[in-house]
């Protein structure tokens, strides 16, 4: 599989930014404003964390015939090597 190229940019961390337009409350965007918030980080970070969230998610939902395969697999015949672990 091939990773996305927005999967690909995230994981690598590029600084590239783009100015772009949100719908935000009213009296939430002011009370950021009065606190101080900088908004657009608070943003970044929210949806950088939710982007991850959501690709683990799916990773792991179109992995889990594998995972469940190799569970299955580690429960019937033990960790592969383990005979050779020396802790």
């Amino acid at each position: 599989m091939t990773a996305s190229p927005t999967a690909s940019r995230l994981r690598t961390g590029s600084p590239g930014k783009r100015a772009t337009n949100l719908s935000l409350s009213s009296d939430v965007l002011e009370a950021a404003k009065d606190l101080q918030i900088n908004i657009s980080q608070v943003c970044d970070n929210y949806l950088r964390e939710l982007v991850r969230r959501e690709q683990e998610r799916r990773w792991r939902e179109e992995h889990a015939d594998f995972i469940a395969a190799y569970n299955a697999t580690v429960e019937a015949e033990g960790l592969p090597l383990d005979e050779w672990r020396s802790f």
